[in-house]
């Protein structure tokens, strides 16, 4: 590689940018900088001017100037750090977050025209392209968000939950593709037809990337809810997301009104096995089967959610 290749990149990708903001609509009535603000406040909700200089690599006087503004506007409060007095932690109005919400719904569909002119086959091809850019060049000394936020899920979450549990599932414990079409049913299933108020699917997100998944939907047994696709990415490991992740789950249950919560699992999953009794779960059914070209032996689970949350 050479500085020509890099600059060749670099203007490519910035005629990009300038197309998807022909007009500079997608922004308006704020620049560039003060949307990467509000971007940042609306997802780190405790952080005060130290945090955005270095999350933003801004000039101090060219923040404080933006976040005047912002005051003026209305679009944020500052208040008393809860952890350093010296310092005042910056939180987005109900007006702020409004604006927040527009300018991400914008970019959303900004970016989803993008990638509808580019063939289905080759967007897997274009996201690993793009981390790999971001690992290779990223500066491992800036600042990185070490925060899990979980989320709805976005335009190709679903996709992306049937392609990482076969990926998975794969390289760690050797399933086959029959994995795969099951957890592909399950996902196409609550696409299909699923209940809002009822059913639900989480995305655990560090750094922008997803890093975790599971979703709740109702069984056949009346006011039972079944947990089902719980998955962590390696890297995101020892971080607690499993235990959100679950806990989002009971949580969930407990507050729509079901009565008992059910999961089944394999015994040579352990790390979840052991994030399910954490919770509650009670193992009440064993049987051994051959599936995914493996001799396993199933579980049955069984959470009470009135008796949990007495």
């Amino acid at each position: 590689m050479t500085v020509q290749d890099i600059r060749a990149f670099n203007r490519f990708y910035t005629g990009v940018i300038g197309a998807l903001d022909y007009g500079r609509h997608l922004y308006a009535p704020y620049t560039l900088t003060e949307s990467r603000v509000l971007y940042e406040l609306a997802h780190a909700p405790h952080l005060d001017a130290a945090d955005l200089r270095a999350r933003l690599d801004l000039d101090a006087g060219y923040l404080s100037r933006i976040l005047n503004r912002f005051q003026d506007a209305r679009l944020i409060e500052r208040g008393p750090s809860e952890t350093d007095p010296r310092r005042r932690r910056i939180r987005l109005t109900p007006r702020g977050r409004e604006a927040a919400g527009l300018l991400d719904e914008r970019a959303r569909e900004t970016v989803g025209a993008l990638l509808d002119t580019v063939a289905p086959a080759d967007r897997p091809r274009l996201a690993e392209a793009m981390r790999t850019i971001r690992g290779i060049l990223g500066d491992a000394s800036r600042e990185r968000s070490d925060e899990v936020v979980l989320r709805g899920p976005h335009p190709g979450d679903l996709g992306w939950i049937v392609q990482r549990n076969a990926a998975l599932y794969a390289a760690e414990y050797g399933w086959n593709a029959d994995y795969e079409g099951l957890v592909a049913r399950i996902v196409a299933d609550f696409a299909e037809d699923h209940d809002p108020h009822l059913e639900r699917v989480w995305i655990a997100e560090l750094d922008g990337r997803a890093v975790g998944c599971v979703m709740c939907v109702r069984d056949d047994a009346p006011g039972t809810a079944r947990l089902r696709l719980l998955l962590v990415e390696p890297e995101a490991r020892g971080r607690g997301v499993g235990d959100r992740l679950v806990r989002a789950v009971v949580d969930f249950a407990r507050g729509v009104g079901y009565r008992d919560l059910v999961l089944w699992t394999n015994d040579v999953l352990s790390s979840a096995r052991r994030i399910y009794q954490r919770h509650g779960f009670v193992l009440v059914a064993e049987k051994p089967h051959r599936s995914f070209g493996k001799d396993l032996i199933g579980q049955d689970w069984r959470l009470d959610l009135h008796e949990s949350g007495e």
